[in-house]
């Protein structure tokens, strides 16, 4: 900003602008390294443009139309105008315009599970999805979570289902015409069964061919959904979670007239406002059996893992959201003569928002990627993927909680004004460590299970070592350096995991292995774009992991950082790094 500009500046062309306007894809250009490195050509050609289109959206129409949802939240109407119990919910006219381009215009909730989406001649591979909710998030987060059920919802269905059920609800759960369009929710918890979901009470009797369902359910998002899968005890089950079993139960019966349950009430949550999350009393409803009996802990946990992993790439984006919040200010805003992206302080902020940020985008294209392996049965795959998934889903969504603060912080006082998106993304990334299991949960699912019982540790570590053999271009001295850290995460992960006494210690060993992998997949993303010609920055970020994450400091140490600055340099005025720089800086 020269002087005769800022001597021109008047009330409120003073404040910083935001985001609105941009195109979130083609200003995320570890986005574009990533797909460039996970995606063959003949795909990206497809999707690339459709991605462009969805970026120009969750910067403008997306993002107004997100703003106003939030502000005119879901009304549960419970009777009709005769006096009917026939609990209606009133969605605004924004949110349906947002279903819309979810369902309809990008078929997000069924693009892996139908051919021929934009054109396309076979299903997309999960990676796609991944990247289309990463996208849409960044104008929207609350009806992702409705867009996810479904994805999942129709998962379950097409494995366990049976022909019958297939033949009735799939074809309008694949539906991309609102019209036609059967939603999908899925009712887990009650008030005894959060993360215990052995002490679900809610209760199931057979009845000729279909289940009479009786009991509460106390978190019900996507309430007033027309097809429910739900957890329910048949009657005569042992205790606990290995008498559970899965149901369809519709919103409304094959006759037309409304199933035997009662929206009792919306939740008054603390974000989220514009997707609608109810308690639901089950009166007799009828359901259907959903695969074999006493087999839905098994069936649900699968679906679980799928919305664990969504929950990290919501949260890698609500962070991206944040970070270009954070740039658009720190490049914009002017004080004491000059922009505010030139102070140190805030510079080593910025940076701070954007390590977690990347760090995310990374696991998720990574774990998109072999997921597709995974899905047609390669032992390896399925193993990385159960570890990655809540190595994710743990660190992403904690990580979402100080990038928002942050980036309120940057765009100081009018970053607490609802006029603006900071109080939004604030809200909405709290929601990340409840859903699918808390922190302490899912550090325990990678300590006790994917570790002690799976020992998918093991094939984590194999997998890491070996990118760091294969990748090109990267420097020996850091090569050694990734390696050491790599084994030293691994073993410590194994010993917590292998003591139950250490089980305190479960989130340091879960954070190891979260920094060390990223470390890895930043440096082999960084320098195999980098080897082609292409923009080698990421193998700053992947320094930067092991000197603030993984290596111990002396925080009261003086001297100048000259790697920090130099990496800051490169990576917050946005310049592509050839490979030969980027090993001059990772010397320093």
């Amino acid at each position: 900003m020269s002087d005769a500009t800022i001597e021109k500046l008047k009330g409120a062309d003073w404040v910083a602008p935001d985001c609105s306007g941009m195109n979130f894809f083609s200003i995320d250009k570890g986005l574009q390294s990533g797909m460039a490195a996970y995606l063959p050509e003949g795909l990206r050609a497809v999707v690339e443009p459709q991605m462009h289109r969805l970026g120009e959206l969750a910067g403008g129409r997306l993002d107004a139309l997100a703003r106003i949802a939030d502000r005119h939240p879901p009304v549960l109407h419970p009777r009709d105008a005769a006096g009917r119990d026939l609990e209606t919910i009133e969605h605004h006219p924004a949110y349906r315009e947002m279903e819309q381009l979810a369902y309809g215009e990008f078929s997000i909730h069924r693009m892996c599970h139908v051919a021929g989406v934009f054109g396309w001649p076979e299903v997309m591979p999960p990676l796609v999805r991944y990247i289309f909710q990463y996208l849409f998030v960044q104008g929207e987060f609350g009806l992702m979570c409705p867009v996810s059920m479904a994805d999942t919802g129709l998962t379950l269905m097409r494995n366990q289902g049976s022909p019958e059920l297939k033949e009735r609800y799939l074809p309008r759960m694949l539906s991309n015409d609102l019209d036609q369009l059967w939603r999908c929710a899925q009712f887990l918890t009650e008030q005894g069964a959060g993360s215990d979901v052995g002490n679900i009470e809610v209760m199931a009797r057979a009845e000729d061919d279909h289940w009479r369902i009786d009991g509460d359910k106390w978190f019900c998002s996507n309430a007033d959904a027309e097809v429910i899968l739900l957890l329910a005890r048949t009657e005569g089950a042992v205790a606990g979670s290995r008498g559970l079993s899965m149901f369809l139960v519709p919103r409304n019966l094959p006759d037309g007239s409304r199933n035997s349950y009662r929206i009792v009430r919306l939740k008054d949550k603390l974000g989220t406002w514009s997707m609608a999350s109810g308690e639901v009393t089950l009166d007799g409803a009828t359901g259907y059996l959903i695969g074999e009996l006493n087999t839905g802990i098994k069936q649900i946990m699968k679906t679980v893992s799928l919305s664990r992993l969504s929950h990290g790439v919501r949260a890698a984006a609500m962070m991206r959201r944040c970070l270009n919040e954070s740039l658009q200010v720190a490049r914009n805003r002017q004080q004491f003569g000059r922009n505010i992206v030139e102070f140190p302080l805030l510079r080593r902020q910025l940076m701070k928002i954007m390590l977690p940020t990347e760090q995310a985008l990374s696991m998720f294209l990574f774990t998109g990627h072999i997921m597709a392996d995974a899905n047609n049965g390669n032992a390896e795959a399925e193993s990385l993927v159960r570890i990655l998934t809540p190595l994710l889903k743990f660190r992403a969504c904690r990580d979402n909680v100080p990038v928002a603060t942050g980036a309120m912080e940057v765009r100081g006082g009018n970053g607490y004004v609802e006029d603006w998106v900071n109080p939004r993304l604030i809200r909405d990334a709290q929601v990340g460590l409840l859903w699918e299991g808390t922190s302490n949960i899912n550090a325990l699912d990678v300590m006790t299970r994917a570790i002690a019982k799976v020992r998918a540790h093991e094939t984590l570590a194999s997998t890491l070592q070996n990118k760091i053999e294969d990748t090109p271009g990267l420097p020996g001295q850091f090569k050694g350096l990734l390696q050491a850290q790599v084994e030293r995460a691994i073993t410590f992960a194994e010993e917590v995991a292998d003591d139950p006494a250490q089980e305190d210690k479960g989130r340091l060993a879960t954070n190891a292995l979260y920094h060390a992998t990223s470390a890895v997949l930043l440096a082999w993303e960084g320098a195999t774009i980098g080897s082609r010609g292409g923009d080698a920055s990421r193998l700053l970020l992947a320094r930067l992991v092991i000197d603030h994450r993984l290596r111990p400091q002396d925080p009261l140490a003086s001297g100048e950082n000259r790697f920090d600055k130099a990496a800051a340099s490169i990576l917050l005025n946005d310049v592509p790094a050839s490979l030969a720089e980027v090993t001059d800086v990772l010397a320093l």
